[in-house]
């Protein structure tokens, strides 16, 4: 697998894994900001036992993104992608951006409470 591959599929492991830690507490709030509405959004709370397991993954994940797209470029071979500074740049960006993302789904429970 080459390695701007690898470094999508971390970065997407661990927006995913982010995503689902967020869903049984984020993801009601969000729907009913956006209009839906309906008994069944309760049903989204049968994931908060396993949130604490989507914390680990999105964190496993994102460590894994950071070790990959923060290394050295010595480390990259000068005809790779991940050699180019347009590359390293772009890469750097998607992932602080998943990291932000992902603190507010994962803080999200903690602080939504303080607003209601």
């Amino acid at each position: 697998m080459s390695d701007s591959a690898q470094k999508r599929g971390t970065l997407f492991a661990g927006g995913l894994a982010a995503i689902l830690a967020s869903a049984c507490c984020l993801g009601p709030l969000v729907l009913v900001t956006v209009g839906f509405s309906g008994a069944w959004i309760a049903n989204l709370t049968v994931l908060e036992p396993y949130r604490p397991i989507f914390i680990g993954a999105a964190m496993v994940a994102l460590f894994f993104a950071w070790r990959r797209i923060f290394r050295p470029v010595q480390a990259c071979k000068p005809d790779e992608v991940c050699a180019l500074p347009q590359v390293q740049t772009t890469y750097k960006l998607i992932f602080w951006v998943v990291a932000a993302l992902a603190a507010v789904a994962l803080a999200s429970p903690y602080v939504l409470p303080l607003f209601y």
